[in-house]
């Protein structure tokens, strides 16, 4: 690529793209957002990173703990992986546990606990009463997948039972409301309402990983689905472009990472946290995205989804969209998955997938092909329509070649 501008992206060789990849769903305000531009230009002129905090540090702090209703306290880090990590290392810490269960198919980053089963398949995901820990690379330890329970998403029976069974060992249960990779499906109440409950029965630490799903609301993803974590992780929208992380949540919690009366219980620090490029160009982007903001999102990913299953229908295929507020996916198959196994990807599915990909970045539109497309403020309805028509074009051109 050779640059952004609004919601298009401009290749080297002079091609336009709508762009429904949006640096993996971070650019919820499109490419080279003018506020951003602004801040981070007059930021540069007094600076780019200090060791010591500046008021945007707090004024971006203020901001998030105002708007999730779980955050009470933030620390600032680099990434979402870093977020993930320190948050686990917060549950373990303020426990004096060490295990942690996680959903199934769930991507969390690259932190080893948390990649476990992230991409499991029939051959090694083991039986659906009792998932099975499965390694994300080659030579990952074996301590790593002994410590990481593995619960399906929505099955809120199996959940029950196997956190009873392995609470004692327990530090925290890690879940993203909508995981993406594992399908962009929705969360069930009563699932919900398991984890909830066992967290409080056993003294679990819940982590809500809202990296990419705190663009689903004003308030986050948590507060969308009647989720009352002990820890938020967020990232992405929060840095405006830039690199960025954060882990809030309860003070008692957060507490581990204090120091006031000594060495912190969780030392955690970073070179580049909380740098100012990242805080005012998160300040920049999250005070332009005010409550009428997401609602207008919401309306045109509705507007997509409509128009995308309007079209499945018309051309009699098995296909079907999965997603909710700004967010949306496209399976090949003719039911919606409610869990990962449900959404797993044959070859030939992956295939499919990337034959569409293929056909709509020639219709000039960009989509990841296995993962969850994203909208942003600068599109209108006429890019909604452009994105209907070039999957219904695919549609109708793929099958009648079959």
């Amino acid at each position: 690529m050779d640059r952004g501008d609004g919601a298009y992206l401009f290749d080297v060789d002079g091609q336009k793209f709508l762009d429904l990849n949006n640096n993996f769903t971070t650019l919820i305000h499109g490419h080279a957002f003018p506020p951003v531009v602004r801040a981070v230009s007059e930021q540069l002129k007094s600076g780019s990173c200090f060791a010591n905090p500046s008021r945007f540090e707090a004024r971006l702090a203020e901001l998030l703990c105002d708007r999730v209703p779980a955050v009470s306290m933030v620390r600032f880090v680099n990434t979402g992986t870093e977020a993930v990590m320190f948050a686990i290392k917060a549950a373990r810490a303020f426990t004096g546990r060490s295990a942690i269960a996680k959903i199934e198919g769930s991507f969390h980053g690259a932190y080893d606990w948390a990649e476990v089963s992230q991409g499991g398949s029939p051959a090694d995901w083991g039986p659906p009463e009792s998932p099975h820990s499965t390694p994300a690379y080659r030579g990952m330890p074996q301590s790593v997948l002994s410590e990481t329970l593995v619960l399906r998403f929505n099955q809120p029976e199996e959940a029950r039972r196997l956190i009873g069974e392995h609470a004692h060992r327990l530090a925290a249960i890690l879940i993203d409301p909508m995981p993406s990779r594992a399908g962009l499906i929705p969360p069930d109440p009563e699932f919900i309402a398991v984890l909830q409950v066992a967290c409080g029965e056993h003294g679990l630490v819940l982590i809500s990983d809202e990296v990419l799903n705190l663009r689903q609301s004003f308030n986050g993803a948590a507060a969308r689905y009647g989720l009352e974590p002990d820890l938020v992780v967020m990232g992405k929208i929060i840095g405006g472009g830039l690199p960025i992380g954060a882990i809030g949540g309860r003070r008692d919690v957060m507490g581990v990472f204090g120091d006031k009366h000594g060495r912190a219980i969780l030392p955690q620090s970073g070179t580049f946290s909380a740098n100012p490029l990242s805080v005012v160009a998160g300040i920049a982007a999250m005070d332009a995205l005010d409550k009428a903001a997401f609602d207008r999102l919401e309306r045109l990913g509705e507007r997509v989804r409509s128009g995308l299953r309007k079209a499945i229908a018309e051309n009699k295929v098995p296909f079907c969209v999965t997603g909710t507020a700004s967010l949306f996916r496209i399976h090949p198959r003719a039911n919606e998955p409610h869990e990962y196994r449900d959404a797993y990807l044959t070859e030939y599915d992956i295939a499919t997938m990337r034959e569409m990909t293929r056909h709509l970045a020639r219709k000039g539109v960009l989509m990841p092909p296995m993962a969850a497309a994203s909208l942003s403020t600068p599109m209108q309805e006429n890019e909604c329509d452009a994105i209907v028509n070039a999957v219904d074009t695919f549609l109708r051109l793929f099958y009648n070649q079959q």
